[in-house]
């Protein structure tokens, strides 16, 4: 396949991409066969066309709207084709700030997201979501000039300029862009004159309609050092948070990954890493990474036991004692009801339901007697706990649904004890 890819680029060029057909039902003499096509695996990488660009920008200009001596540049918009809408993965964590940066990319500098803030924790994903805006501009947008930058990388070139004396070709190059994103700002921190640059251009894109996206580690409202006028100006648009993954989002990141890579793994394995790791993305990723690099390397099948093992660097330690207030967080997480609500004395059916899986929860996995159980949902009795249990165990039997949601819960508990 590889040398067929190959053989495709160099007679067709870079842009080749080889799909397959797979044949699904052969058919018969009345139905036609059923195939299903499958892009190959790659991503399409983008690049700017040829912009305008003064050979001379020193000598004065006459008539500002028009520059002699015009060459042709062509600006590498420094953007990383992986980095797409389809890998970034949509939970609660992320919904606004991804939904945000679809509707920026259809419509780039002609919405109210101008500038576009994307702001949160270390290892969350805001450089993937400001450079798969970016890639999906130039796939919608291919004549747009889009370019990546980090804040570093701006303050260098700045410097760089500075001592050439091309501070104005600097700020003249950067006004060119249609489409500006800037990562990690919260550095022009301590880096008063190149904040000065950066208010000129932004003023100039955002008046000419340009979009600005830019990435930081906190709110622009708690960003320390930076000129109170930029701070107005990054708050004229959207900013949008990126929060820590929940473990579904987690589990949807993990087999996300590992069906593009091609690998696979037992399903109780990826839930043991997405319930153990709550830090980041990047921790997420890191962790199979880890896993998959041991298994190959000692050419042993992925398992619990060595997902334990390998991930002792990564994940909370082992052998944890599971506590009836561990399971009441999980089971309200669950169902999404309030703490205070188990301790009531409501008879909504939710609740009830909620309430009585608990208990048996906490029957099953602490050693807990049935009196402190109860104590614990509001200073009911023993006899309520063993009703609860019993009860649950009668709906579990008649009811598929409530059965799949405590075998659920109780998978959730069994990880959260390894």
């Amino acid at each position: 396949v590889s040398l067929l890819a190959k053989t495709l680029k160099r007679e067709l060029g870079k842009e080749a991409r080889l799909e397959y057909r797979i044949m699904v039902d052969s058919g018969n003499s009345k139905n036609k066969p059923l195939t299903m096509d499958v892009p190959g695996h790659g991503y399409k990488t983008y690049s700017n066309n040829e912009m305008d660009f003064p050979l001379v920008v020193n000598n004065p200009v006459k008539n500002p709207f028009v520059i002699p001596g015009l060459k042709k540049m062509q600006i590498d918009p420094q953007l990383n084709s992986a980095y797409t809408f389809e890998s970034f993965i949509e939970g609660d964590c992320n919904r606004v700030a991804r939904r945000a940066g679809k509707t920026v990319a259809e419509k780039p500098g002609a919405t109210s997201f101008n500038p576009l803030v994307i702001y949160g924790g270390v290892g969350l994903g805001k450089t993937h979501l400001a450079q798969a805006i970016g890639n999906d501009v130039k796939r919608q947008h291919p004549n747009k000039v889009v370019l990546y930058v980090s804040s570093e990388k701006f303050i260098n070139q700045f410097i760089d300029h500075g001592r050439n004396n091309a501070i104005n070709d600097f700020i003249h190059f950067y006004q060119l862009i249609d489409v500006l994103i800037i990562d990690d700002i919260q550095f022009f921190n301590r880096a008063e004159k190149s904040q000065d640059a950066f208010f000129s251009i932004f003023n100039h894109l955002h008046q000419s309609g340009k979009q600005l996206i830019l990435t930081s580690d906190k709110s622009p409202k708690d960003l320390e050092g930076v000129q109170e006028r930029l701070l107005s100006r990054f708050r004229w648009g959207l900013s949008a948070d990126l929060q820590a993954p929940d473990y579904d989002t987690k589990i949807e990141i993990l087999e996300t990954k590992m069906k593009a890579d091609g690998l696979d793994m037992p399903r109780e394995v990826v839930k043991y890493i997405a319930y153990n790791i709550n830090s980041n993305v990047r921790e997420l990723e890191g962790a199979l990474i880890s896993l998959l690099a041991q298994s190959s390397l000692n050419k042993r099948e992925i398992d619990l036991e060595l997902a334990k093992k390998v991930l002792r660097n990564f994940v909370k330690s082992s052998s944890k004692e599971i506590t009836i207030d561990a399971i009441q967080k999980m089971v309200c997480e669950y169902f999404d009801v309030p703490y205070d609500k188990l301790l009531q004395k409501t008879r909504k059916r939710e609740i009830v339901q909620a309430r009585q899986i608990t208990m048996f929860l906490s029957k099953a996995f602490t050693k807990n007697s049935l009196k402190t159980i109860g104590e614990h949902f509001g200073g009911r009795d023993h006899t309520t706990v063993i009703h609860s249990c019993q009860t649950v165990k009668d709906l579990m039997d008649t009811d598929n649904l409530f059965k799949e949601s405590v075998l659920e819960l109780q998978q959730k508990v069994q990880l959260a004890a390894m």
